[in-house]
């Protein structure tokens, strides 16, 4: 795994974590603070996608 993934992925964990925390401490139903901790995640999955794709190759 490359170094900018694992930066990714560790701003991801602190940063979730502490939303998680967050919302839950301010009264949100699980399923919101699930929904909104889920929809945050997918930003963070697209980032290491970007950093891990293959060049395309043309014929």
């Amino acid at each position: 795994m490359s170094k900018n993934v694992r930066d990714i992925a560790w701003k991801a964990q602190v940063r979730l974590c502490n939303r998680y925390r967050r919302l839950a401490a301010s009264g949100k139903a699980k399923a919101v603070v699930t929904t909104a901790i889920a929809r945050e995640m997918v930003g963070f999955i697209w980032a290491i996608a970007r950093q891990v794709q293959e060049p395309s190759t043309t014929a």
